[in-house]
């Protein structure tokens, strides 16, 4: 939950509506800038692994990289400064990971390599449920379609998850790995990372080295628990749609109703069938 407004200056409480206010439309606003520089500087960063890319663009992609990490900087200093417990957003989950998002950078300035790390910034794509406001389902269908729907929110948050994961080992592994054994890009290594999580294992890119076997066999055991997540979301869906009707309320339209039900669930109109 949002946290209350902190009443101190207008000016910080104004900052403040702006970046946790999810439910104002500056608040909205701004969190959707936030999404698209966050999906640009992560495809920035995907794109500089690439070698043919980054020796024709290495200066352009450089130059907008810092120009990325000064703007998150500048965020992460503002929702420190406009709230009125800074700590407990410090070392709260997205403080922690907002502090992640821009450490790589500096980080890079003097160690080689950990430029990579900011991939990291993708985990920041979980504040986009803060904005989503996905519409009730309402309209009729079959079990299976209903089922689905209904968890289309649960498979959304899985998907992001194995995004986020393919991401993350994709990008340990380029850093882990030598090109010799394959890992040339991190879009290659991420490509390792979705055929060896789903289990498919092509065997076309192996690790070479104990450390990339080591993080190798965490993403196998990965594997075989994301596999029944999308089975018993729908397996659930489907036992509790199959237990409800279509029937539609003829005075405030509202569906769900179970099969013995006589009343509207919402408004106790009668239903007629």
């Amino acid at each position: 939950m949002p946290e209350k407004d902190p009443a101190h200056s207008p000016l910080r409480t104004r900052v403040f509506h702006i970046i946790f206010g999810t439910d104002t439309p500056s608040g909205k606003r701004f969190d959707v800038i936030l999404l698209w520089a966050i999906v640009t500087s992560v495809v920035l960063v995907l794109l500089e692994s690439v070698p043919s890319i980054r020796a024709r663009y290495g200066s352009f992609l450089y130059i907008a990289e810092l120009a990325f990490t000064i703007f998150f900087t500048l965020e992460y200093a503002a929702r420190i400064w406009s709230t009125r417990w800074p700590k407990r957003y410090i070392f709260s989950f997205f403080g922690i990971v907002d502090l992640l998002a821009i450490l790589p950078t500096y980080i890079g300035l003097v160690f080689v390599g950990a430029h990579s790390l900011m991939v990291i910034r993708a985990l920041r794509l979980l504040r986009i449920f803060r904005v989503l406001k996905l519409a009730r389902f309402v309209t009729e269908a079959n079990v299976m379609v209903r089922a689905f729907h209904a968890s289309r929110r649960k498979i959304t948050v899985f998907v992001l998850t194995i995004l986020t994961i393919t991401v993350i080992f994709g990008t340990l592994m380029y850093m882990v790995e030598s090109p010799e054994a394959g890992f040339t890009s991190i879009p290659r290594s991420i490509y390792w990372a979705i055929v060896t999580l789903t289990t498919v294992g092509f065997g076309d890119i192996t690790p070479q080295t104990a450390l990339g076997q080591a993080i190798a066999s965490i993403v196998m055991i990965l594997g075989y628990g994301t596999i029944a997540v999308p089975t018993a979301i729908m397996s659930a869906e489907m036992m509790r749609t199959s237990s409800e009707t279509g029937m539609e309320c003829q005075n405030c339209h509202a569906t769900d109703h179970l099969t013995d039900a006589r009343y509207c669930r919402k408004c106790g109109t009668e239903l007629q069938r």
